[in-house]
């Protein structure tokens, strides 16, 4: 049971030190609206999603008043697309149709953002994939809410190289035709390695073919939580460092927890899995780098950070594991730069680099999150980091991804103003050594060698 000093410490961690429920995301199966006909197609997508999430949006505002809890986001993932679509779309514009059908449907119900713009292409493309890739420019750039990603790679399969050298000119693209935002497109398309089945959070999420008909996800979110529980314990030792974030761990994944069985059953629709990841916000004090500089970093990259993100991501999974028997997703700590103000001031400071950046993401949940970089970068050189980024998520078995934002117009020094939970990036500097005859080679990249389990 929950006693009142338990009650008043959620209070404490909701009303000061920014604890929130991320996402309550729907995940929503599109298999049994495949059709040849495209007009067809869009009206079973339609209705299906209008249908099954027209209540999402008031539930979770009924469940934020009624607990207390903020509940910041309501979101949609969906079957990918690139597979929805195959039958029907014979060409990129086909799918463009159908990214403006997903952006009306996510419109009607109310959701802040819908993903499942997506194909998994980690051993291959058909022509059907490909054709989505090639759309992703033009579909982001005339949408408000849809979310794309490509998953390019994973352990048992290699690494999609023909796929990673078309994104370098999609993401680029996407730039271009998103510049009189600032390329904002390019914050809604996530280039993935091993991509979770059941990730609710955004641009990432989907909805795998191995879900049911509909699920409801949970991520839930507690940065400042664990940066003041730490304050505590200033100077003492590893074993009452990791005790803590455990502790704290488990306490926010408990909020998930109860918020996620509610909307199952206002809903009606099953109840999936919780994502404990601590993921930022650009608000002070609601930062993983400000968590690092307790923990005893000066700056997010001084040395000593990838081995603080290492104890950091293990404690937080560690403590919620013991708080909800559906952990999923990703969960873990994530370290996008323009959404978290204390890896912005590393980069401002000069402590945060990409290749910094790189090696802490062996260590933490996902990768290369919304980095702002020079708008003139050459395709070969956006594919070379994509390349690098799925290679750590390959052999480590783990899943990376990378978010970048080339800036149409924008170079090094520069900063970029994104809004909202996208929060505003200093344009970083890339490596200007060219890898074309390197991204140029076609196929794949083996799986290694621990892949073959069977």
């Amino acid at each position: 049971m929950i006693n009142i000093l338990e009650a008043a410490e959620t209070v404490r961690m909701i009303t000061r030190e920014n604890l929130d429920v991320r996402t309550i995301t729907m995940g929503i199966s599109l298999l049994d609206c495949i059709s040849s006909d495209l007009n067809e197609l869009c009206e079973n997508i339609y209705r299906k999603i209008t249908s099954k999430a027209k209540d999402l949006v008031r539930v979770g505002d009924e469940i934020a008043k009624e607990y207390g809890i903020p509940i910041v986001n309501k979101r949609i993932s969906v079957t990918p697309i690139g597979l929805i679509g195959a039958s029907a779309c014979a060409k990129p514009d086909d799918y463009v149709l159908i990214a403006k059908t997903l952006d009306d449907a996510a419109k009607e119900v109310g959701v802040n953002f819908l993903g499942g713009f997506s194909a998994v292409v980690s051993k291959g493309m058909t022509m059907a994939e490909e054709n989505l890739i090639r759309a992703i420019p033009e579909a982001l750039a005339r949408t408000s809410y849809v979310c794309a990603s490509v998953n390019v790679g994973s352990t048992r399969t290699g690494i999609d190289m023909d796929a990673i050298r078309l994104l370098g000119n999609t993401i680029l693209e996407t730039a271009r035709r998103t510049e009189d935002r600032d390329s904002l497109g390019c914050a809604k398309l996530v280039v993935f390695c091993n991509a979770p089945d059941d990730n609710p959070f955004m641009a990432g999420a989907f909805h795998g073919v191995t879900e049911g008909d509909t699920v409801i996800n949970v991520g839930v979110s507690g940065p400042g939580v664990v940066k003041t529980a730490l304050e505590s314990v200033r100077g003492e030792s590893f074993e009452v460092l990791c005790e803590t974030i455990k502790r704290t761990a488990f306490k926010v994944t408990r909020v998930g927890q109860l918020v996620a069985q509610e909307a199952s059953r206002r809903l009606g629709v099953p109840f999936g899995i919780i994502d404990l990841s601590l993921a930022p916000t650009p608000a002070i004090g609601d930062s993983v780098a400000d968590i690092l500089h307790e923990i005893g970093v000066e700056y997010a990259g001084a040395p000593g950070t990838t081995a603080a993100l290492a104890l950091l991501n293990d404690q937080v999974k560690k403590g919620g594991v013991m708080a909800s028997s559906y952990v999923g997703g990703l969960s873990g700590a994530f370290i996008p730069v323009s959404e978290d103000q204390g890896m912005i001031e590393a980069v401002e400071a000069g402590a945060l680099h990409i290749e910094k950046l790189e090696a802490m993401t062996c260590v933490c949940s996902v990768g290369l999150d919304m980095i702002a970089i020079p708008g003139d970068t050459k395709p070969s050189t956006i594919s070379g980091i994509i390349a690098d980024e799925m290679a750590i998520g390959m052999v480590n078995a783990k899943t990376t991804a990378v978010r970048l934002i080339p800036v149409i117009g924008k170079g090094v020094g520069e900063s970029v103003e994104f809004g909202g939970l996208l929060g505003h990036a200093p344009v970083m500097p890339v490596n200007e050594f060219g890898c074309e005859n390197f991204i140029s080679r076609k196929g794949r990249i083996p799986a290694p060698i621990h892949s073959f389990k069977n």
